[in-house]
């Protein structure tokens, strides 16, 4: 190549040439002023909701009082920390926290990819919105009235489902005391309410796959779930990684709207459903001590940001397509 052969970048924008790099970023911001403008109401919401409220974290390591304010509350250091890890239920409740969502995880995209798969190869243009709707209804749906239905199916007396069991001939079950069927009734809930409302994005991933790709498939003479086996499942792959990556970072973090107004204070069902953001909950509200739970909330956030960061890591060696960065 000659000596005057030039980048593309600067052949497309000579303008960019001799500037540094706050200069090139002020040219970007002119250059696509509009774009950055659409941009500029979620990038204040994310400011004022996201950002800023990271500075209340110091509650977390200080005694807080309302009324003395957070320049005011005495810092205990970590002793906050040990209200938690002293309790005698934190395995547990660890261990259900993370259980329970890697459950969540694990069936929910398994759903909603099944679920896109499924829409996107349907016939019927007005078929296929039709159902797609009544899919992603149920995310629409409040947890309190969810809850509603739900102990009309699991009650003990007059319950759905026991009046079917009494039907033929069974013992009613006693649902509201047994805490083994609680994981299997969460997922089973979690999924139904969730999996419809999540296949959007692979639905929108299948949607961008060449078509060219699946007629030569066809003219090569392979059959829908061959196609969907060498070529929509690998396809989605990145996309499955990347939502799995961003969802391992609230692992720590338990569906406070749905256990809670499921569960709601059944320390019956406790041993399998008890999790961090429901046990802090209680506390704080029989202690009244904000800095506990922001020292617990702290804590899952941390955790997972080192899990996000762990998984990509691994993301970035196995499919490097699949990392955040």
């Amino acid at each position: 190549m000659s000596n005057t052969a030039v980048s593309l970048p600067e052949q497309a924008y000579p303008e960019r040439k001799n500037r540094g790099k706050f200069g090139a970023f002020l040219f970007e911001l002119f250059k696509n002023k509009f774009l950055y403008l659409l941009a500029l109401p979620g990038m204040i919401w994310f400011f004022i909701f996201a950002y800023l409220p990271m500075g209340g974290i110091v509650i977390a390591f200080q005694d807080f009082k309302a009324m003395k304010g957070i320049t005011g509350s005495e810092f205990v250091g970590l002793k906050n920390f040990q209200f938690f890890f002293r309790s005698s239920d934190w395995i547990q409740i660890v261990t259900n926290t993370v259980f329970l969502n890697v459950l969540f995880i694990v069936f929910n995209t398994l759903a909603a990819v099944t679920i896109a798969i499924m829409v996107t190869e349907m016939g019927g243009k007005w078929f296929k919105k039709i159902t797609q709707s009544i899919m992603i209804f149920p995310h629409f749906l409040s947890w309190t009235v969810v809850a509603m239905f739900v102990m009309a199916f699991v009650a003990t007396d007059g319950g759905f489902v026991n009046q079917i069991l009494s039907m033929f001939g069974i013992a009613p079950v006693q649902f509201l005391s047994s805490p083994a069927y609680w994981p299997f009734i969460l997922v089973l809930l979690k999924v139904w309410h969730g999996a419809g409302f999540g296949s959007i994005v692979y639905m929108a991933t299948i949607s961008g796959i060449n078509p060219d790709i699946y007629e030569s498939a066809s003219i090569d003479g392979a059959s829908r779930l061959q196609k969907i086996r060498y070529i929509t499942l690998p396809l989605l792959k990145p996309t499955v990684i990347l939502l799995t990556i961003l969802a391992v970072g609230g692992i720590f973090n338990g569906d406070f709207g749905m256990i809670y107004a499921i569960i709601g204070r059944n320390p019956m069902l406790y041993p399998t459903t008890d999790v961090i953001d429901t046990y802090l909950f209680r506390a704080m509200m029989d202690l009244g001590d904000m800095s506990m739970s922001a020292a617990i909330g702290f804590m899952q956030s941390l955790v997972g940001f080192i899990l996000v960061l762990t998984v990509n890591y691994i993301a970035k060696k196995v499919a490097p397509e699949s990392a955040i960065f």
